[in-house]
């Protein structure tokens, strides 16, 4: 038991399984080259072996004495020791995982420049571990040459092969070397005793180094006249390159003047490559400026680094600069640009966790690139960690008080959604959608709401969908913001396989009627091509029935055909709709002017009828797409400010149809609608009255109408109207019949009303509340024209979402004004009545009208 304790191999104590060799190194070298890995944790590493029963005493101390060496040599640029092991047989040295150069070269990348920055930064490591030898360590390495140099995995140059060390101070000849294939790489003073005199510390790694940066151009060395040859060697470089390879020992530059000459503006050492990585080297000295502008520009350069050092070297380093110091949000965009070259099993190891802990962060201009970048890494991210991890910081957005946050939240929809479970994208996504639809003071966040609910149709539930998107869609066609109704109409056409036939004729082909007399041309194009589309559809199931059920198959489907809906008329929408988004104010730094203090009765597209003062502000606005901007200008957008402010206030709180930027507002090209409208309001409220109010005596008349006129002012907060003109068409209504009846017959001949000929429209240009207070509402809320007052409301639909259709509750105080002027009127027919009971049995007075 004992003997088989003493006698077992002492090598299985070592922690790595030793692999297959690597061909060819051992014809330049007394080691034999092992792959290898960690036992237990598979780690790979690289063991030297050398065989001591097989091997010669010489071979056998020049290998101790490379071990010694690289026990004791820490630096960035030199071979990494692990562990060793030393048994009466063989020899095992393990360092970190690498390939010899001389075997490399083979996989060096073709491309010119990329090949170019890639070797001067390896030709760069080398001489800045010979100056570390040299200058800090005095000593000489005696063996430099491709053989001598092995490359990581990052594909960084190390320097190894440390059996001939010497001191710098000692015996300047020469060692000889073993094998015999090393002695190409022999500086020319070994074979010329006289030049030996002229040696310097480092002249013998200078001509070594000089071999190296030839076989870096040509490959390996096979004879020393081929130094000769520098055709292949770069302009930059050939001066430097013939010192180096220089007969006299004493002329050949000292490493560090070669790194300080290379550096300067032109030199070979100074390109992006080496500036990244020696910036990253010293990271942790620089300040926070410099850490922003280095990571703001590195992602344009990362197209040209090779992606082994990306992979290996500069990305590890953007995480740790991320999690470790003050890098802040610009190391965002190159990380996420390098997580491509991860297989999907690092990706979760390295950057998920690190996604998750950003999603964390209060900081806005995080949230803001991570929100712009989700498209780079949301493949990676498992749908479990999207609903528990990533969306409840993401749904903060919806709220937060910036509105670029508020729309890039919006727009990150689209990319979360196929991930999102049932209630996070059907309760809570369309929770907030309704609410930024509705109250959203920017008229870009909510015509790119209209979009992203467009885009992620598919992924809704049938029975969500279908309560939902014709109610939201058609109330962003009644949105004071042109771009707003442009998306509405889209959104309409490009989902229009989800919606009954039903549906189509009696609430979309109403809505969309309304539009084709739209101020704007913008939205007028779509709304016509949209309602010739539905009319179609309807058209083709009138002449054949059976094809109800075709057209209406993704309706109550789950997982609709995408090309069932490509194919078809709408195939315009689909493309605008999921092409682009509308560039909205909250995407520009540019600040919002206040808002000037501008008559309301008087707006701009009132006074220009012929085509409404927005269509300045919507130039960049296409007929046929859903306006978005992808661009990287930060010129403002004109969409949301300009000649129209006056439009963009409160806009949760007007009635959209005496809104001058809604699509019913008055102009010439629709006056006959708004007056046909005012007509069927007038009628309604003329339903309402008594005609013994003529009877009334002008002094009593005057004093009723000073008190209604009173109770108007209040109902309308401040706002101000003509009195003594409402005063007297008020008594030309009740004392002449004739100034009623005549606008009437204007009214069906087409013309516009004024003032004079319809007392209880006379403020209606100028504010909605003055047309709530003087006219009833109409008796159908089928109406869309007259009724659009309700497209601001928080829901879109039965149950959580309320119907659109629904008439508003309105203002407390205009309902509190009109319920008075009602009492006032009943209590003035009673006291008529009364009047009229008692002048009956008396005589009549002159100037009075009988009855």
């Amino acid at each position: 038991m004992m003997w088989s304790f003493f006698s077992r191999d002492s090598s299985k104590d070592f922690p790595y399984e030793i692999g297959e060799p690597v061909a060819g190194f051992d014809n330049y070298s007394i080691w034999q080259l092992h792959k290898a890995k960690r036992k237990g944790t598979l780690e790979e590493v690289s063991v030297f072996v050398y065989d001591i029963r097989s091997g010669s005493d010489t071979k056998c101390e020049l290998a101790k004495a490379s071990l010694k060496r690289l026990k004791t040599l820490r630096h960035p640029s030199i071979l990494q020791y692990l562990d060793s092991l030393e048994t009466d047989k063989m020899l095992y040295v393990a360092t970190e995982a690498v390939d010899p150069l001389g075997t490399y070269f083979t996989k060096l990348a073709t491309d010119n420049v990329q090949k170019g920055l890639y070797l001067a930064w390896g030709i760069f490591q080398i001489t800045r571990a010979l100056s570390f030898l040299n200058n800090d360590g005095n000593l000489r390495h005696n063996n430099v040459s491709a053989w001598s140099v092995f490359v990581n995995a990052s594909g960084e140059w190390k320097l190894g092969s440390l059996e001939f060390v010497s001191a710098a101070d000692g015996n300047p000849m020469p060692p000889v070397k073993i094998p015999v294939t090393l002695e190409v790489y022999d500086a020319p003073e070994k074979n010329d005793q006289s030049k030996l005199k002229a040696a310097t510390k480092c002249s013998v790694d200078m001509w070594g180094l000089g071999c190296l940066v030839w076989e870096a151009f040509n490959g390996v060395l096979k004879q020393r006249s081929n130094l000769k040859d520098i055709e292949h060697i770069p302009k930059s470089l050939q001066s430097l390159y013939c010192e180096l390879v220089g007969a006299s020992p004493s002329n050949r530059p000292n490493p560090a003047d070669i790194i300080t000459r290379c550096r300067k503006p032109g030199g070979f050492f100074k390109n992006d490559l080496v500036d990244t990585l020696l910036f990253l080297e010293e990271i942790q000295i620089k300040d926070k400026a410099e850490k922003n502008r280095f990571f703001s520009g590195l992602t344009t350069h990362l197209d040209y680094f090779p992606d082994n050092v990306c992979k290996h070297k500069i990305l590890p380093q953007l995480i740790t600069a991320y999690e470790y110091g003050d890098a802040g949000s610009a190391v965002l965009a190159p990380m996420f640009k390098l997580g491509k070259l991860l297989d999907e099993v690092e990706y979760q190891k390295r950057i998920v966790p690190c996604v998750v802990k950003l999603f964390g962060s209060t900081d806005r201009v995080t949230r803001s690139r991570l929100l712009q970048q989700l498209d780079l890494f949301i493949a990676h991210l498992q749908p479990q960690v999207v609903n528990d991890q990533i969306f409840p910081q993401v749904a903060h957005g919806f709220l937060d008080t910036n509105a670029t946050i508020r729309e890039q939240t919006v727009k990150s929809i689209i990319h979360l959604a196929p991930k999102l479970n049932y209630n996070n994208l059907n309760v809570e996504v369309l929770r907030h959608f309704a609410r930024l639809q509705a109250r959203d003071d920017q008229g870009g966040i909510r015509t790119n709401t209209t979009v992203c609910l467009g885009k992620i149709a598919p992924h809704l539930h049938p029975q969500v969908r279908q309560r939902v998107l014709v109610s939201a869609f058609i109330r962003a066609m009644r949105d004071p913001f042109p771009p707003a109704r442009v998306a509405g109409v889209l959104a309409l056409a490009a989902t229009q396989q989800y919606f009954l036939l039903s549906e189509v004729a009696n609430r979309v082909l109403p809505s969309l009627c309304s539009l084709t007399v739209d101020p704007e041309k913008t939205v007028r194009d779509p709304a016509f091509k949209t309602v010739r589309g539905f009319l179609g559809k309807l058209e083709k199931v009138s002449e054949d029935p059976s094809l109800r059920e075709t057209m209406e198959a993704d309706v109550h489907t789950a997982t609709p055909s995408i090309g069932n809906a490509a194919a078809t008329w709408a195939g315009w929408a689909v493309t605008a709709v999921t092409a682009k988004f509308y560039r909205s104010q909250s995407d520009s730094s540019r600040p919002r002017p206040p808002l000037t203090g501008r008559n309301l009765s008087k707006p701009a597209s009132l006074e220009q009828p012929s085509s409404s003062s927005l269509s300045t502000t919507t130039s960049s606005v296409t007929s046929m797409t859903s306006l978005e901007h992808e661009s990287n200008d930060t010129s403002a957008s004109a969409s949301d400010y300009g000649n129209n402010d006056w439009d963009n206030e409160n806009w949760g709180e007007m009635d959209t149809s005496q809104d001058p930027s809604s699509p019913l507002a008055a102009s010439s090209n629709n006056g006959q609608l708004v007056a046909a409208n005012a007509l069927n309001e007038v009628r309604d409220g003329w339903d309402n009255e008594e005609w013994g109010s003529l009877e009334e005596d002008p002094c009593e008349e005057e004093e009723q109408a000073e008190q209604e006129q009173q109770q108007q002012q209040m109902a309308r907060q401040s706002i101000s109207s003509t009195t003594s003109s409402s005063q007297h068409h008020h008594q030309q209504q009740l004392h002449d019949m004739n100034d009623i009846i005549d606008p009437l017959s204007k009214l069906n001949s087409g013309s516009q009303l004024r003032p004079k000929e319809l007392p209880n429209l006379s403020s209606s240009n100028t504010s909605p509340t003055a047309n709530c207070n003087n006219i009833s509402p109409p008796s159908s809320h089928l109406n869309n024209s007259t009724h659009n007052a309700n497209w601001n409301s928080d829901s879109w639909a039965d149950g959580e979402f309320e119907p659109l259709d629904e008439a508003g509750t309105g203002n407390s105080k205009l309902d509190e004004a009109r319920r008075k002027r009602e009492e006032k009127k009943l209590q003035r027919q009673r006291e008529l009545e009364a009047r009229r009971a008692q002048r009956v049995s008396g005589p009549m007075k002159l100037g009075a009208k009988k009855l």
